[in-house]
């Protein structure tokens, strides 16, 4: 069975052209009846520092285990990671984003130089995932990716707590309507453990829509970190590979336009992260396929947002695994035509096949995923926006809970940090458009998210008061009247560049415009005496680099075109 599964393998070849790496694999223990074995990559992006990533390095170990005995030969390496929810709020941030694009050359890197047949990434922050399949799609060899799973909720006082409860208590502390005893429970029970941010965030929407998009094995995304499934998927991925690796199955032969389509449409499904729209096109870039946002557009246009999650509504990803986790909600829209059933997947069955044992919702014993004739939404919640304020478009997360309009008068805010320092002071009111500019891919520099200020607006009770619009982005734990994106960026001289206080801003959903409410002359007087805001600490290094090359909001922000 193993020289066959080598009749796709470029190893072997490699290998036998070259004494000194066979002398090399046998130094690390590989025995010569090893030698015709498929090599398989096991991409971890483990690390102690992060709760979401802290378990995954164990994990490895059990895939290893899982290649092993299905008589491949498992080398375990290990790639970066970057926690968002420790760089929310300061200069660290800057550096989540390109972490993705780091993920994605470094495991492209080893997965070429060594010559892997096969590639599995264990993952868990936000910005693994999506640096894991960007490499993939280069590298284009049988791959799984491996989701370390959700963490379980947290309490305090009977109220169940996430990372995002810790945010918006920064912003009660500020407004004084949080006890100095309720303030530090809060922090010190958000999270209990190992596991990526319990809502609808970031990890989870991504983690979600790549099973959809067929990357990853069935209830991946479902699974908490903690939960006995974990182990038995780390079993289940040598079977799959063995499998992947006979049937020649490819990452391009699985990221297709229709499996891309049944990944967006999870997104706005389930109410998923703004930063989806930024990964997808990445993914797609590195697929060979063109995604634009008109493209995801007409995916949330036709989506029915169905599913009461966090952070704009009050379940948690640990909370579907009860329904029949993800494949229940995907079989569900199979049925009702939303999703396409003959896309491939890692299991080497179609997303059909997949599907046929997982169990139907039922509408009537629960209210977190809702039927589609009965919506939070009739559409998706992510609206791509445009106007005068956003020629190149920008991305906004509303879930119509907090309407579908906006019009107030702008408070400018050159960074985030200037936005805090306002906030703490009070001169964040109601009726306003908080605009936090120069936070772009460029700008920020690395396009930081604004999660830290829209919590504090949450906690302070202004939720429903005030709209924030940014050339940075948000974490998918962000809710409230909020666009991001907004492209070109401050720095690239957009217009967001040029709002002063006091300007009249109006934030359309239902017409997709953004709108600052300045005559062309008026703008074109003030661009004579506008001078960019020079991004800090890009003389040289890793923000450096990414100044230099990352494409705008709207292309991915990707670092190789």
């Amino acid at each position: 069975m193993s020289q066959e599964l080598n009749k796709f393998s470029k190893t072997l070849t490699q290998e036998v052209s070259n004494p000194a790496a066979q002398a090399m694999l046998y130094a690390i223990g590989m025995k010569e009846e090893d030698m015709a074995k498929p090599q398989i990559g096991i991409a971890s992006t483990g690390y102690e520092g992060n709760p979401c990533n802290i378990h995954l390095n164990g994990l490895s170990v059990h895939v290893k285990k899982g290649i092993q005995s299905n008589d491949m030969i498992g080398l375990i390496f290990n790639t970066i990671g970057v926690s968002d929810g420790m760089t929310n709020g300061n200069d660290g941030m800057s550096y989540s984003l390109p972490s993705r694009d780091i993920i994605a050359d470094s495991i492209e890197n080893v997965v070429s130089a060594q010559w892997y047949d096969g590639l599995v990434a264990v993952v868990g922050c936000d910005k693994n995932m999506p640096g894991a399949i960007m490499a993939m799609a280069r590298v284009n060899r049988p791959a799984i990716m491996m989701y370390g799973g959700t963490v379980r909720s947290g309490s305090w006082k009977g109220k169940k707590l996430d990372i995002v409860s810790a945010f918006e208590a920064y912003g009660q502390k500020i407004a004084g309507t949080i006890s100095d005893e309720d303030y530090k429970g809060v922090i010190q029970n958000s999270i209990p453990g190992q596991g990526a941010c319990g809502g609808m965030y970031t990890a989870n929407t991504m983690a979600s829509s790549i099973e959809a998009m067929g990357l990853s094995m069935p209830y991946s995304s479902s699974y908490p970190a903690t939960h006995e499934g974990k182990v038995k998927e780390c079993d289940d991925l040598g079977k799959a590979m063995k499998n992947l690796l006979a049937k020649n199955i490819l990452p391009r032969d699985i990221i297709t336009r229709k499996s891309l389509e049944n990944a967006l449409t999870i997104v706005m499904a389930l109410g998923g992260s703004t930063n989806a729209v930024l990964h997808y096109i990445a993914i797609a870039h590195d697929a060979g396929i063109e995604l634009t946002y008109a493209d995801i557009q007409a995916i949330s246009d036709r989506t029915p947002f169905i599913a009461d999650l966090k952070p704009s509504g009050k379940y948690y990803m640990e909370d579907i695994l009860a329904l029949g986790g993800v494949p229940a909600v995907m079989k569900y829209l199979l049925k009702e035509g939303m999703i396409h059933g003959d896309c491939i997947t890692v299991t080497g069955k179609t997303v059909a096949e997949n599907l046929e044992e997982a169990p139907d919702l039922d509408f009537e014993s629960q209210n977190l995923i809702r039927p589609l004739s009965n919506p939070i939404k009739s559409s998706g919640h992510i609206q791509l926006m445009y106007g005068n304020l956003a020629e190149k478009g920008g991305v906004a997360k509303i879930t119509g809970k907090e309407g579908m309009r906006y019009e107030g008068v702008a408070k400018v805010c050159d960074k985030e940090e200037a936005m805090l320092e306002a906030f703490a002071k009070g001169e964040i009111k109601e009726g306003q458009v908080v605009v936090i500019r120069y936070e772009g891919p460029r700008g920020g520099p690395g396009m930081p998210e604004m999660l830290k200020p829209t919590s504090a607006v949450m906690g302070a009770g202004l939720g429903d008061k005030v709209a924030l619009i940014t050339d940075g982005r948000f974490s998918g734990g962000t809710h409230g009247f909020v666009v991001g994106h907004i492209a070109p960026e401050a720095y690239e001289g957009g217009t967001i560049a040029l709002v002063k206080d006091g300007d009249i801003i109006t934030i359309d959903a239902d017409s997709r415009e953004l709108i600052l409410h300045v005559s062309d002359e008026e703008l074109a007087e003030r661009r004579k005496t506008w001078k960019p805001l020079t991004p800090p600490f890009i003389e040289h290094g890793v923000l450096r680099k990414y100044f230099k090359n990352v494409s705008p909001a709207n292309e991915g922000c990707v670092t190789d075109k």
